[in-house]
């Protein structure tokens, strides 16, 4: 039912009507009084006055029957003028007394001439008295007043307005020529036309007859008031009947007519501008469920990644461990770049939620907590930290692994060649040949001792370094430290034991020498340089045959040095051999001069002269075997030389090429070469350029294998490192990304303000002409210079400070003191261009309400499509205020907390 409520504003001519000379009734002053005694108009009008009155009145709960008598009272004239006017008017009297009735009727009375109406001849008395005449011109008066007054179209207004909007709806049906409200109306064509106009559906016009006024009429009405609640206001045989049908009574049925469809275009663009915000906030909120869900899984990946970087689980072989930095170069190709691409596109995303949400004058979007871009940031960050720390941890677990092998085999080696020399000693030691010996074999059994303590003494050095190295492997965690442990005890355990026994044999010894006097000097001096020469041999073998580890040309090169150093010595070596192998010799010969009988062997050493040729001869053969193992070692160590340096000159073209790259991108962001479009073909063939560049990256990574499974850890020929580069290039890619979601960002920001290709150029020359250092950001300082560039009074004066104060909250709403381009622009565009607001929706609201100050759920299905009204109906809050009905919902707060305001 259409609402006059809007009727009583002043009418913008002034005085008291709509035309341009003042009283409105003064269109209407030759309304022929005496036509009225015509009974057919009389008619007309009594019927379609009371089916008017009736159609407000019964807003109210009640109806008239006779408006002649039921307006005599005042009541229920009061009680219209109360309903079609949306006002209060004073208390009535409820006395039964003309007086009172008088009263009343003056009280409505006074009600029309306050809203600009001119009663002329028209009196309380009159209605009162049940005069129909007077009665009827006062009700055509108000019809003229709040129903045919407002009506306006291009310029006209009231009946000439009337009558031009039933000509331009009415121009293209045929058999329809609306030039009046009388005789235009009769054949009844031109009302269903009306209908058929806005509402198709409901009438078929093809099947009407220009000579069946009668049907035709019907039609029009019963369909009017069945489907469009008009209420039926004439007879169609009425019409028909009169030469001439009443022009009061066809303009007030027209003016439902009107009204009815007027409010139905007003709620079909009320409710398309709802469902054109609503379509804008499903779009976003389902932007905003989608970043969640990425960012939930991105941090869930990073979470479940993380611990497995950081746990430490030592391996026993080096196999193990290798398999192990397999597993983690296996991550950073197959598992971590799909993860590098999602995290970049999260960025890009949550970016164009923004601006869309900033076009649509939507307030910023805030992730949940812990779900923010930096806390993404911050997890990545804390990922890449524990990626380091784990191949850290990796390398230094080889480098372990390999001591620790090195070292164990230098163990057994040592305490092999240790228990193979102590083996007899004991047997030896505990030997009681000296109680029958002669005084020679006592001092044989003597001097032979006292080699051993010699030899003991010159082994006292290899047992400590076998403790020391057993001290290091357990410090070293080495898996098999107790069998270590063990044989390292037995060996100590047997050493005491040894000089436990030496010193008791001594003893022994030195009491029967008291005794024994002969002494063989030539024998005891045999004794004590072959055995000193004959531990030199021994250390010498064991030197020749030590394994060694290197990871440098230096240090091999130093391996040679030493070893051609000890080659040197060999000379002096041969002659001590020669010297000590005369002095056998000698002895040899003085026996043999004098006859005398030699025994066996030297009693005073186990050293026999085929021992030193014979351990001589396997220092001889050791020494080009050491040349060759350490040739072989020289050879790999150039090998990794080589690899090295191919490492290092690959990294050396890479790593300045994507730093290159990285200024070029900064300068393109902050130059203006062409239009934004063709900025963003620039940024895309600068991607392009970029991915195919990446088999120099993938060349690098296989070089890098190569010199990781070659155990090389240091590389003096570049200072870049694999992981810079991985990270140079992950940031080259995000930032390429990033800035062409920016220039993005900037065209639609364009095309949604509608800003020009000059205005966006001016903007950029404008903020790059103050970006003195090209940072992409402005000071506050050269923002407001930038501000009065552009004419934007803002100097240094309090109503100048106030404004730029005002636009720096706008700008930088988060007080972090520098203006991006993104919010310069989004700035600009509000100030050039005009967007929706959280007012003009509440009004949308307001009109599919009828102009209440709540809705209902019904409403809403009625007027919106099935989707968007149960959107609404979800979020709206219950309606606060006292005048609500049961199920009335809160627009107002609902349209507010579109836009992000707590008060419109």
């Amino acid at each position: 039912m259409v609402d006059y409520h809007s009727a009583g504003q002043p009418h913008p001519y002034g005085g008291n009507g709509p035309g341009p000379n003042g009283d409105y009734m003064a269109q209407e002053d030759d309304w022929d009084r005496d036509l009225l005694l015509d009974p057919a108009w009389e008619k007309q009008q009594r019927k379609t006055f009371t089916a008017w009155c009736n159609s407000h009145l019964r807003k109210a709960g009640t109806q008239i029957e006779n408006i002649d008598e039921d307006f005599r009272d005042g009541l229920k004239l009061m009680l219209l003028l109360e309903v079609i006017s949306g006002e209060r008017l004073p208390k009535p009297e409820r006395g039964k007394m003309r007086v009172h009735k008088i009263n009343n009727v003056n009280k409505a009375l006074d009600f029309i001439a306050s809203k600009g109406v001119k009663l002329v001849s028209i009196g309380a008395e009159e209605i009162v008295d049940g005069n129909a005449k007077m009665t009827l011109g006062m009700i055509w008066t108000i019809i003229l007043r709040f129903a045919i007054q407002d009506i306006s179209v291009e310029e006209t207004s009231a009946k000439e307005g009337l009558l031009l909007w039933c000509q331009r709806k009415t121009a293209p049906y045929k058999n329809v020529n609306v030039q009046n409200f009388h005789i235009s109306w009769k054949d009844g064509l031109a009302f269903n036309a009306l209908i058929h106009r806005h509402r198709p559906e409901l009438i078929e016009y093809d099947k009407l007859r220009k000579d069946d006024p009668v049907t035709n009429l019907n039609n029009a009405f019963e369909v009017a008031e069945k489907y469009l609640d008009i209420p039926k206001m004439l007879d169609a045989e009425d019409i028909v009947g009169t030469l001439r049908p009443d022009e009061k009574a066809i303009m007030t049925y027209v003016s439902c007519f009107y009204h009815a469809f007027s409010g139905a275009q007003k709620a079909e663009t009320a409710a398309n501008r709802i469902c054109k915000v609503l379509a804008v906030n499903q779009e976003n909120e389902q932007l905003m469920e989608d970043y969640e869900r990425l960012a939930s899984d991105l941090l869930a990946w990073i979470q479940r990644t993380i611990p497995w970087l950081e746990a430490r689980d030592p391996q026993k072989t080096i196999p193990a461990m290798q398999q192990k930095l397999e597993d983690f170069r296996e991550y950073r190709r197959v598992h971590k770049p799909p993860k590098v691409q999602e995290k970049c596109q999260l960025e890009i995303n949550f970016n164009t939620l923004q601006t869309k949400l900033r076009l649509s004058g939507r307030p910023a979007f805030m992730p949940s907590e812990g779900r923010m871009v930096s806390d993404i940031g911050a997890g990545w960050q804390r990922l890449e930290q524990a990626e380091k720390g784990h191949e850290e941890w990796l390398l230094t677990e080889l480098r372990r692994l390999e001591r620790l092998d090195h070292l164990a085999e230098k163990f057994r080696q040592k305490a092999s060649i240790h228990e193979g020399w102590t083996e007899g000693k004991e047997v030896a030691l505990r030997d009681r040949d000296s109680g029958t010996a002669s005084l020679a074999q006592v001092r044989a059994l003597l001097r032979k001792h006292e080699a051993f303590e010699s030899d003991l003494a010159a082994h006292q050095d290899r047992v400590e370094q076998i403790a020391a190295i057993a001290q290091e492997l357990n410090e070293l965690d080495y898996y098999d430290s107790p069998s270590v442990n063990a044989r390292c005890q037995k060996i100590c355990d047997q050493w005491d034991l040894l000089g436990s026994l030496t010193h008791s044999r001594r003893e022994a010894l030195e009491q029967t020498e008291k005794q024994l006097e002969t002494i063989d000097e030539l024998h005891l001096e045999y004794a004590k340089r072959a055995a000193p020469f004959n531990n030199w041999m021994e250390s010498a073998m064991e030197d020749l045959q030590d394994m060694f580890i290197v990871h440098t040309i230096e240090e091999i090169q130093g391996l040679i040095a030493a070893h051609d150093q000890f080659k040197s010595t060999l000379p002096d070596a041969d002659k001590e051999r020669e010297a000590i192998l005369g002095i056998q010799r000698e002895a040899q010969r003085i026996a043999d001069l004098h006859g005398i009988q030699l025994p066996a062997s030297n009693p005073y050493t186990s050293v026999t002269p085929q021992i030193i040729n014979s351990k001589w001869e396997r220092v001889q053969q050791l020494v080009p075997k050491r040349d060759q193992a350490l040739q072989e070692e020289q050879s790999r160590q150039n090998s990794n030389e080589h690899l090295r340096r191919q490492f290092g000159s690959q990294a050396n073209r890479v790593g300045p090429w994507i730093q290159t790259k990285m200024e070029e991108i900064g300068r393109i962001s902050i130059e203006m070469n062409g239009t934004l479009e063709d900025q963003l073909n620039h940024l895309k063939e600068y991607e392009e350029n970029i991915v195919e560049y990446k088999p120099n990256l993938e060349l690098l990574e296989q070089q890098h294998q190569l010199v990781q499974e070659a155990l090389i850890f240091d590389n003096q020929h570049s200072n870049y490192t694999m992981e810079h580069l991985r990270v140079g290039w992950e940031q080259l890619l995000t930032t390429i990304a990033r800035t062409i979601n920016e220039v993005e960002n900037q065209i639609l920001t364009r095309d949604a303000k509608g800003i020009s290709q000059e205005q966006m150029q001016e903007f950029r020359a404008s903020f790059n002409h103050f970006d003195k250092d090209h940072g992409g950001a402005l000071g506050p300082e050269e923002f407001k210079a930038c501000l009065i560039s552009l004419g934007y009074d803002v100097e240094n004066d309090r109503q100048g400070d106030a404004e730029f104060q005002r636009i720096m909250a706008v700008v930088d709403p988060n007080g972090s003191g520098s203006v991006t381009f993104q919010a310069f622009i989004d700035f600009m565009s509000r100030e050039t261009t005009d967007t929706d607001t959280a007012e003009q929706v509440i009004n949308s609201f307001r009109v599919l309400a009828g102009d209440k100050n709540y809705i209902t759920a019904a409403e809403l299905r009625r007027e919106l499509p099935a989707a968007q009204a149960e959107y609404c109906i979800a979020r709206m809050a219950p309606y606060p205020g006292p005048d609500g009905v049961p199920g009335a919902l809160d627009y107002k707060s609902f349209s507010t907390a579109l836009y992000g305001e707590s008060d419109l």
